[in-house]
């Protein structure tokens, strides 16, 4: 299964509907950002993409929250905000939404605009089928459902290189990263399609 033909075959069931919302999930490090850049572009006008990771607490939030050691895991986002945003988008009309800018480590609020013409919206995280409350009322605004499985022992070696050039890296995966992956893993419900990428 390349990007090409996923997209074309959700084309085909977005074929004569409205807005046409995919959500695209996997635990951290199965390439959902890479191939959700990929989807969209092989979806062409009227595709975008929806980050979910838009939604992080701020680290100051987190610090006061005493969760700092577990940015990245469900609670350390913003999932009422995220399901607000999730109904704007099933409504229409003109949406802003924030993008979470990896350089520095903070979300950028209203970065990018959703509007009409944008027909198919692929939103990418890793929690977007956690069968837990209050994530799992993300299911009813999804026409299309997508699970990344990758093995977990490759998952742990993409997080150790992501985080190779930072101290204390190998840890924050060992403590932060693969307890979130094994979450993802355990507690996500079934999906439409299970993808294995790439």
């Amino acid at each position: 299964m390349t990007p090409e033909t996923l997209a074309q075959e959700i084309r085909a069931a977005a074929e004569g509907r409205g807005r046409f919302i995919v959500a695209l999930a996997g635990p951290p490090g199965a390439g959902k950002s890479t191939l959700g850049e990929a989807l969209v572009a092989g979806l062409g006008p009227g595709a975008r993409l929806v980050p979910m990771d838009g939604f992080h607490f701020d680290d100051r939030v987190l610090a006061r929250r005493g969760l700092s050691n577990r940015k990245g895991a469900p609670e350390t986002f913003d999932i009422w905000g995220f399901l607000a945003l999730m109904e704007r988008l099933r409504a229409g009309g003109e949406v802003a939404i924030p993008v979470f800018d990896r350089s520095m480590e903070l979300a950028r609020a209203a970065a990018d605009v959703v509007t009409d013409q944008d027909r198919i919206l692929v939103v990418e995280g890793n929690y977007l089928l956690l069968d837990e409350e209050p994530w799992r009322r993300l299911r009813g605004f999804f026409d299309l459902t997508l699970f990344l499985d990758v093995p977990e022992a490759e998952l742990e070696r993409r997080l150790l290189a992501r985080w190779a050039a930072r101290p204390g890296g190998a840890e924050w995966v060992a403590s932060n990263d693969m307890p979130n992956v094994r979450r993802v893993l355990q507690r996500s419900a079934p999906a439409d399609r299970i993808l294995r990428w790439p």
